[in-house]
């Protein structure tokens, strides 16, 4: 296949792009830099089977030659991001797919969105399935991300039912690894950043609020089994485990082997207090289950930080 991956620099794109090089598809990577990094791609760049393009999806995008499939991973992923980057995710999420649509049905080309377990907000429900509508507070600081997304899914949706475009939609809960900004505010890479530099861990209020980590390489052989399935409608990956961000702390503190305490903090505004998948749609449609465990994940994430800090 020839396939677009749009936020092909950003943590999860770039690591798309691997996959997809090592089964032997040829891959075109879009990406603006707002938050994506170069560094991600640049083993790729003299890979007659790579070809990268710095444009904005929010704007019209033209590619020539055959297209086979489109994936739209181009978006501020983390609160601190998207919070700095408002009207660029709110952009990306709207004119972004729109743009990235259109180029699908003229292509006649899959198209893959990559949405996200905010779009069920703050949940009433645990765990939560696909059909679950949510809780999302529409003006609240965190609405551009989760706004945006939401206008995506139903973007793809009328794409496939008005244009008979071949769509398929990820939500994908937290996710970690190598790659990840250190500086992006989420908890994982948070954490490990703050005890290798011998500072206390910051937990916001009592850190009871639980997450699903799901390690990056589970979630794109889940991304990947999502395209090349038939199946149209939103699909939940990531890690059904579920633990609480004080425990997180003291684990990465523990395998770490750091002295840092961990400090509590007031709760941002809209923080979920829960976020757990129910992944029953991908078990039984793409035959997918998550294989990495969370303590060996993190120890692939804490020596991917430390060789960031030898460089």
């Amino acid at each position: 296949m020839r396939v677009l991956i749009a936020g092909g620099a950003g943590f999860i794109g770039s690591h798309l792009c691997d996959l997809f090089i090592s089964k032997n598809h040829s891959v075109i990577a879009v990406d603006n830099f707002v938050t994506g990094k170069k560094d991600n791609i640049k083993h790729l760049l003299k890979n007659k089977k790579f070809k990268f393009i710095k444009a904005d999806i929010s704007k019209k995008i033209t590619i020539s030659g055959k297209i086979d499939a489109i994936l739209n991973f181009a978006s501020p992923a983390s609160p601190k991001d998207y919070i700095k980057y408002p009207l660029e995710t709110l952009k990306a999420g709207s004119l972004g797919t729109l743009n990235l649509l259109e180029l699908a049905r003229t292509k006649k080309a899959k198209f893959l969105f990559a949405s996200t377990s905010e779009v069920y907000g703050d949940p009433l429900v645990n765990p939560q399935p696909e059909e679950y509508w949510g809780n999302v507070n529409s003006t609240g600081i965190r609405s551009v991300y989760d706004e945006a997304k939401r206008f995506s899914e139903a973007a793809v949706m009328c794409y496939m039912r008005d244009y008979g475009v071949e769509t398929r939609i990820v939500r994908i809960f937290n996710t970690y690894g190598p790659k990840m900004n250190e500086r992006d505010g989420r908890a994982i890479p948070e954490f490990i950043s703050q005890v290798l530099n011998s500072k206390p861990v910051t937990v916001f209020g009592k850190g009871m609020q639980t997450r699903s980590f799901c390690f990056v390489s589970d979630l794109v052989s889940g991304i990947y089994k999502l395209l090349m399935s038939d199946y149209r409608y939103p699909v939940n990956i990531g890690n059904p485990y579920e633990i609480t961000l004080k425990e997180l702390a003291e684990r990465i503190i523990r395998l770490t082997g750091s002295k840092s305490k961990i400090i509590y903090k007031s709760l941002p505004e809209d923080d979920p207090k829960m976020r757990r998948p129910d992944i029953t749609k991908a078990k039984k449609i793409l035959k997918w289950k998550p294989e990495i465990q969370l303590e060996t994940g993190l120890k692939e994430t804490i020596k991917y930080f430390k060789s960031l800090q030898g460089e």
